[in-house]
């Protein structure tokens, strides 16, 4: 059983999945784990997006230093929220499926959640994006925003730029 179909492997080889008919049926840990899931979706996915403009690489506010500083701090803080939501519904699913298999109450004849490939996927998706947001949180913690220093670099490469046109201008190159 998973968060979205129920599979039986039969003795065959063959494996067959049906979708699961109402979300409304599930069981309550399944209807959460699910919300979560989506929750840590949006919030990674919006985490990457606000961060990737926090970037130095990109041009945009490059003169917004201390801008680009909170953009990614508050895209590392949603990737830590994010691998939280991801990790507690997976976690929340293999604690139900270690008590269900062990459980004497349950006939032999009635299939038992066993853990899947997903189960390790999610975890390891977690703990990637804990892992990459304290990366970003700790690179904005530990750089120091220097503005005249950004201007500086700018109004060089400009001295620069004007520099190689004169040198290349028609009446230098004896044109």
């Amino acid at each position: 059983m998973g968060l979205w179909q129920a599979c039986v492997v039969q003795e065959e080889g063959g494996m067959q999945c049906k979708d699961f008919d109402s979300f409304l049926a599930l069981p309550p840990e399944l209807r959460i784990s699910r919300i979560l899931m989506f929750v840590s979706n949006g919030l990674g996915l919006l985490g990457l997006m606000l961060s990737g403009f926090g970037l130095d690489c990109l041009k945009i506010g490059e003169r917004q230093q201390e801008l680009k500083k909170r953009l990614l701090l508050l895209g590392g803080t949603l990737f830590w929220i994010s691998g939280i939501t991801a990790i507690v519904p997976v976690s929340w699913v293999a604690h139900t499926t270690v008590q269900e298999f062990w459980d004497e109450n349950i006939p032999d004849i009635v299939p038992r959640w066993d853990f899947g490939e997903a189960l390790f996927v999610g975890w390891f998706a977690g703990f990637c994006l804990i892992l990459g947001g304290s990366l970003l949180n700790c690179t904005v913690c530990s750089t120091e925003v220097h503005p005249s220093s950004v201007h500086y670099t700018v109004a060089e490469m400009q001295d620069h730029c004007q520099h190689l046109e004169t040198e290349n201008s028609p009446e230098n190159l004896g044109v």
